[in-house]
């Protein structure tokens, strides 16, 4: 079965290119969407210094430079498709974006991952760029959460599960990509959001979440299973899973934003019919890229 990791990125979490290849065709990944992550320095925690190449590159662009994705591209086009998302704050983001799409080749707009608020007036001219040229734009989500004296330190990203919505429907010619805690635990309608990143797993899935029922109202929204928020989004109630995966076949795409096996495990303990399987696995991503 031909399968798509739809998210993830160059240098990441000390995968070289070499590594990358390798764990790629461990478990029987065909190609990687490859995106780049570009913020300010102080908006991301130390922590996440140590995961990615920016420190050692001395990029000033973010932690992800756009050349470190379009490097490996270049020495192996055949295995990766090239992302960027430029920081939307930045004035001549939609500019970039179309420059690397029309000179370099890049087509899908990731990972956008900044302190900002998707909905505003510069995000939404990227987002309508990205839509003209044909680009699905893959969005980070985290809620913010009251600081400790052991972490004194928030990250939040993007907005509220409402600015999504706000963004679909300001953008409806733009494909959008829901990922991370703050999009995935809104799978369930509860309250789980307001004090957590992630349901302890087990949780069981309280019908319906804001997922399903936007996922309904707007055809441009897909869903990115990648990391643990992903897993741990479907895993936590199987049961529900099934029928999730089921109802909305056409608009999952398998990602990992790592480098580890969870999610297909997970998928293929399922016992889902194989035509299902094989568009979360690849046909989703290929209609979106192509």
């Amino acid at each position: 079965m031909k399968i798509i990791d739809a998210h993830n990125h160059p240098d990441w979490h000390g995968h070289n290119l070499e590594r990358f290849i390798a764990n790629m065709d461990q478990y029987g990944i065909s190609k990687t969407w490859l995106f780049s992550w570009e913020c300010e320095r102080n908006e991301y925690s130390e922590g996440t210094e140590t995961v990615i190449p920016a420190p050692v590159l001395g990029s000033m662009t973010g932690p992800i430079p756009f050349t470190r994705c379009l490097s490996y591209v270049e020495r192996n086009p055949e295995r990766f498709i090239l992302g960027y998302a430029p920081d939307a704050r930045d004035p001549q983001a939609s500019r970039k974006l179309k420059a690397a799409h029309d000179i370099y080749g890049a087509k899908c707009c990731g990972e956008v991952k900044c302190r900002v608020m998707y909905d505003n007036p510069d995000c939404l001219r990227l987002f309508r760029t990205a839509g003209d040229l044909g680009m699905p734009v893959t969005l980070h989500f985290d809620y913010d959460f009251q600081p400790t004296l052991n972490h004194p330190r928030t990250e939040w990203w993007g907005g509220t599960i409402d600015t999504l919505e706000n963004v679909l429907k300001a953008c409806p010619d733009t494909t959008f990509l829901g990922h991370a805690p703050g999009f995935w635990v809104h799978i369930s309608d509860d309250d789980i959001w307001k004090t957590a990143r992630y349901p302890k797993p087990g949780t069981p899935v309280v019908r319906e979440g804001r997922i399903p029922k936007l996922l309904r109202k707007y055809p441009n929204l897909y869903c990115d299973i990648s990391a643990g928020s992903g897993n741990l989004a479907l895993s936590r109630d199987p049961e529900y899973a099934v029928e999730f995966l089921t109802e909305f076949q056409d608009r999952i795409c398998y990602a990992r934003d790592y480098f580890d096996n969870v999610h297909q495990t997970f998928l293929n303990s399922l016992n889902l019919p194989q035509e299902i399987l094989q568009k979360i696995y690849a046909g989703n991503a290929e209609k979106l890229v192509h």
